[in-house]
């Protein structure tokens, strides 16, 4: 079980204190119309972040993350890869260098200079959820979460950051980061991350899944992983993993959108197949240590980007031709991802 001391307990009361928004009502969605034949759940807090009490039906948590079902539809047995121990999953957006908006329920306390208010879209495979910063009227970040059209393995969430605000912002940051718990063995796992070489918009990365998601907060790996690079089965530990990422700049009236993906299968070789079928270009895996051996049963956890300047990972090419597609694509992603009203 994780302990999280007075002084850190003191901070996240502090933090929790100005949030703009503090309630943590959510939804829980399904990768099945019909929950009780589904494999994957997700929930989601009104704020974007995961880790939602609303709907839980995870067995080993208070709280649905992301949870996958080890039973079946005769006899559901829903495990957490998010939750247990920790609430420690969320997103940042900062724009400018200084003015940062933030929701981690555990880590952060809660929604930070973030203003939201109820879902839209929710169904029970969909729900759509939008924020503000309090501080700058005008930059709104718009998480729309559904089953991936590619796999039904996979949660996707088309993420918007639009500028309202009536003038350019520079240096637009998005940071997304979670403790990976994996069942059976919640506080032993193993992390993968892989895609960071042909990122090209991807400005940091590790395994501190505890780390705050205000971009402009410190950071730094756990448990001897090395940052900004690609590294497997690190473990058996507690972490997870965090990305920051940098979009430039955004004239007003402009915005852009990338996807996040959430999921998990039964084996490591069905979840890499996900990721590839999904044109995932970034990704995390949290796998069991389960009788000390990574066999990535009874489930593979996934966690993952495209549109974020990448390359999918099924299409790498060879390292002698790295940095001059790294340079086409980031060109491309620019044009393709954003928009102007």
């Amino acid at each position: 079980m994780k302990l999280i001391n007075s002084s850190v307990a003191a901070a996240i009361l502090a933090i929790g204190s100005i949030a703009a928004g503090a309630a943590h009502a959510g939804t829980v969605i399904f990768n099945n119309a019909v929950p009780a034949n589904a494999t994957v759940a997700l929930g989601v807090n009104d704020d974007g972040s995961l880790n939602t009490s609303t709907g839980n039906v995870a067995v080993n948590s208070s709280r649905t993350g992301l949870a996958y079902n080890f039973g079946t539809p005769a006899a559901s047995d829903w495990r957490d890869s998010t939750s247990p121990g920790c609430f420690c999953e969320g997103w940042g957006v900062s724009v400018n260098g200084t003015t940062s908006g933030y929701a981690n329920v555990s880590t952060d306390g809660g929604p930070v200079n973030l203003t939201f208010g109820a879902p839209t879209g929710v169904s029970t495979t969909s729900v759509t959820t939008l924020a503000n910063l309090t501080s700058l009227a005008g930059l709104k970040v718009t998480h729309a979460y559904a089953v991936s059209g590619a796999t039904s393995a996979l949660f996707q969430s088309t993420v918007t950051i639009r500028n309202d605000t009536g003038a350019t912002v520079n240096d637009v940051k998005y940071v997304r980061v979670m403790d990976w718990d994996v069942p059976p063995t919640e506080f032993a796992e193993y992390v993968t991350i892989k895609g960071t070489a042909t990122t090209t918009l991807l400005e940091r990365s590790h395994n501190n899944g505890f780390n705050t998601a205000n971009p402009l907060g410190g950071d730094a790996p756990i448990n001897g992983a090395t940052a900004d690079v690609d590294f497997t089965d690190v473990g058996a530990a507690d972490h997870g993993a965090y990305f920051r990422f940098n979009f430039g700049t955004l004239e007003d009236g402009e915005e852009y959108t990338f996807e996040i993906f959430y999921g998990a299968a039964g084996n490591e070789a069905d979840a890499l197949a996900a990721v590839a079928a999904a044109d995932i270009e970034l990704y995390s895996l949290g796998q069991s240590s389960r009788g000390g051996e990574i066999t990535g049963s009874p489930a593979t956890f996934i966690f993952g980007f495209s549109g974020v300047g990448g390359i999918p990972v099924g299409e790498v090419p060879e390292p002698g031709s790295l940095a001059l597609v790294g340079l086409a694509l980031a060109g491309l992603c620019y044009a393709r991802r954003r928009q102007q009203a």
